[in-house]
């Protein structure tokens, strides 16, 4: 006789729902903890990162750039006149002295117009003498026919005299005596005349000199320069200095105005100093500046700042105070550092290589221990060349990374190993 059992479908079927249950609420459970867990903390290795501590204290801040030492005082020697290098007597890196030769030119239409010139001079010159002579003598013969004339006028005005007195006494008659006062008439106009005449001689012998002399002037200046051109193709230095430049060669054609050598005085230097155009904003005259020469540290002051910005830089002239470094000479690599100001009592601290003077960033603040960074915002005020302001995230003896971070930007947090 079959016993009835009963069906076991219902049972498994409810235990599986359970179990089912179970493990979607420990999945669902294991998802919301998992969700609640914070990301894994990357680690960076120490050695790769650069730690700087916040310190408080006087700051000095400066700006620098790449520069080269010019000399102050530069001669460029121009061909006066057309000419063709005959010789090149000296070779840059020379010394030369105010009427050393550097080359010769030759042009002989230039050496002849001297000639020329030179006559035309001598013969103004004799031409001036003559008329010197001349006019001499013509004064002389007026002052002779004046004083001629005088004597004549004093011999009529006595005779004149002497009939007035015997026609009183009755021993010549009225006719004569009228003759003489007649005679002495004239001859005081003769007088007269002869005396203006004589003046006016000596009052012209100025003006005519002086036209000649205007002329013989103008003969010698023009003489001078014809003179001047023809020694001037011996091309001389002008200053004492060094040769440095000589670009021309043997046999080369030159026009007026061409340059045909350089020279410096080594012994003044000054820094051209190329600062980034977004420090040269605070950069004034008179700023005290250092320029290394890697031989040396030579002091100056800031001499003029160009008004123009090139290449993104602005060019600053440093003029150079006391002795020169050993090695020091014109186009010479130097770097230089100029000294905006002095600040006392300011936190700050190495600059970073993504701060920003003036700007709010986020950098990396070590934990007490060392191990662990937090990602921190620090707004930044002045900057130096290797130190920036900190106005406010950080004080004084905090330690920070200032090395670029930009691949962490993801993480908030990473760990130092």
């Amino acid at each position: 006789m079959d016993i009835q059992r009963p069906s076991q479908a219902k049972a498994k079927l409810r235990k599986r729902l359970m179990i089912g249950a179970v493990a979607i609420a420990a999945l669902a459970g294991i998802t919301v903890v998992l969700a609640r867990l914070k990301p894994a903390v990357p680690s960076v290795d120490k050695s790769l990162v650069w730690v700087d501590s916040v310190k408080r204290g006087p700051m000095v801040r400066q700006v620098h750039g790449p520069g080269t030492l010019v000399p102050v005082d530069i001669r460029w020697i121009a061909a006066r006149t057309q000419g063709r290098v005959e010789r090149i007597v000296l070779l840059p890196g020379a010394t030369v002295e105010p009427d050393s030769i550097i080359l010769v030119l030759s042009n002989p239409d230039v050496a002849q117009a001297a000639v020329d010139a030179e006559s035309q001079l001598q013969a103004g010159e004799a031409e001036f003498a003559n008329l010197r002579v001349t006019v001499q003598r013509d004064v002389l013969q007026s002052e002779s026919d004046a004083a001629n004339a005088k004597a004549q006028f004093e011999s009529a005005r006595l005779q004149a005299q002497v009939n007035d007195e015997l026609f009183k006494d009755g021993l010549v008659s009225e006719l004569s005596l009228r003759l003489s006062k007649v005679n002495a008439e004239q001859a005081a106009t003769i007088d007269s005349i002869a005396q203006k005449r004589h003046a006016f001689a000596e009052d012209s012998v100025v003006p005519q000199l002086a036209v000649k002399q205007a002329e013989v002037d103008r003969l010698r200046a023009q003489a001078k320069l014809k003179l001047g051109e023809a020694d001037a193709l011996n091309v001389r230095a002008g200053m004492r200095g060094i040769l440095q430049v000589v670009p021309v060669e043997v046999g080369a054609q030159v026009q007026p105005g061409t340059n045909l050598a350089r020279v410096a005085d080594p012994s003044r230097l000054k820094a051209e100093v190329q600062v980034a155009e977004t420090q040269a904003k605070d950069v004034q005259i008179g700023q005290s500046a250092e320029v290394d020469t890697r031989n040396g540290i030579a002091a100056g002051r800031v001499s003029r700042v160009a008004p123009s910005v090139q290449n993104g830089t602005v060019t600053v002239d440093v003029a150079l105070s006391g002795e020169l470094p050993r090695g020091a000479r014109p186009d010479l690599s130097v770097d230089g550092v100029v000294e905006l100001e002095r600040l006392d009592n300011v936190v700050y601290v190495g600059r970073p290589a993504f701060g920003q003077g003036n700007s709010t960033t986020q950098i990396f603040l070590l934990d007490a221990d060392g191990v662990y960074a937090n990602r921190t915002p620090v707004q930044f005020g002045r900057t130096s060349v290797n130190t920036i302001e900190i106005v406010k995230g950080l004080q004084a003896g905090d330690r920070v990374i200032l090395s670029d971070m930009s691949q962490w930007d993801s993480h908030d947090r990473i760990k130092l190993n």
